[in-house]
């Protein structure tokens, strides 16, 4: 009964039936049978190929390169943006496309309306983890997958979508559980249909204040030299500002902020496991170093944001110092 009621709820939020909702594990499994089962789905030919932004997170990308088909990547613009036209032409005759709501680095929102209708037969993987608890998702998906811990849920639940008349196929071993193996995580399980329902009933409220903050970071951060501030300034999630500080590297402001008592991520900062730069930033040709990820959330304060500037200019401005490059 626990299970049946957090599907129904998490339906309702993604505007899908219950019946074409499953539970991964984790967002990235979600994501990986996201496009693997729908690339095994409508695969035709000795070569199928998937069609992708070249900024998808990258569980899909890794997704694709499993696969072992043609992966075709679609660039953007210096906003992280692609062109429909572009994406669309590249898409047709593909075994999947895939195109996220809106970048997970950025905030860029993605023309996913736009490209869904003209694509015609070609299934279209959204990722809406970083919308779905703000905003409507986009209209126009055959598979929708998301990441529960996105939207303020513990980890241990990822969404899998599969539209009604899709293809999708399994690409595990036969489960008589369902699209994915294993026992569902019950307690996590409901955890996300429960906070993604606390999130979607004061979103539209919460969406107002938080865009007001981050307009106010990015005008802000703005004035400080030798940063510049990602992202489209106006069709963005509300929630994400992302800038690229010239002369400092990502970590060392995030160790500084962090001793300040804020926490940020930076999406410049080389990964553990393939010491390569992010792949968001290469393709939107921004700076890769120095590159600082802020996100706020519906208990971040005004106060908060406040105190985050005040004590910037000066974290930058240190780190700058520490590097020798203060007098650039």
């Amino acid at each position: 009964m626990l299970l049946e009621a957090a599907t129904e709820s998490v339906a309702e939020s993604v505007a899908a039936r219950a019946d074409e909702i499953s539970f991964a594990p984790s967002g990235a499994l979600a994501a990986h049978a996201a496009v693997l089962g729908t690339i095994r789905g409508n695969a035709r030919g000795v070569r199928p190929r998937f069609t992708h932004s070249a900024v998808e997170h990258s569980s899909i990308l890794h997704a694709g390169e499993f696969a072992a088909v043609e992966s075709v990547s679609v660039g953007v613009d210096r906003f992280a943006r692609v062109d429909a036209d572009a994406f669309v032409s590249a898409a047709r005759g593909a075994a999947a496309a895939a195109l996220q709501a809106g970048n997970h680095e950025v905030g860029t929102r993605q023309p996913v309306a736009r490209v869904a209708e003209a694509l015609g037969d070609v299934p279209l993987i959204v990722d809406v983890s970083q919308a779905i608890g703000h905003e409507a998702p986009p209209e126009g998906w055959s598979v929708l997958t998301a990441d529960a811990r996105v939207w303020g849920a513990g980890p241990g639940a990822g969404v899998l979508a599969v539209r009604t008349g899709t293809r999708w196929s399994p690409p595990f071993p036969a489960d008589d559980r369902g699209r994915l193996p294993g026992a569902p995580d019950l307690p996590a399980i409901v955890a996300a249909a429960a906070s993604l329902r606390a999130a979607r009933a004061s979103a539209a409220q919460d969406a107002l204040r938080m865009r007001r903050q981050i307009d106010r970071i990015r005008a802000a951060v703005a004035l400080i030299d030798d940063v510049d501030v990602l992202g489209d300034p106006v069709d963005r999630f509300p929630h994400i500002a992302t800038f690229s500080c010239l002369y400092v590297d990502g970590e060392a402001v995030l160790t500084a902020l962090d001793r300040e008592g804020f926490a940020v991520s930076s999406g410049s900062s080389c990964t553990s496991s393939t010491l390569e730069p992010s792949h968001v930033l290469v393709a939107m040709g921004a700076l890769t170093s120095g590159n600082v990820r802020v996100s706020v959330h519906p208990g971040t304060t005004d106060a908060d944001v406040e105190k985050f500037l005040a004590v910037l200019p000066g974290v930058v401005a240190d780190v700058r110092a520490e590097l020798g490059a203060s007098g650039l």
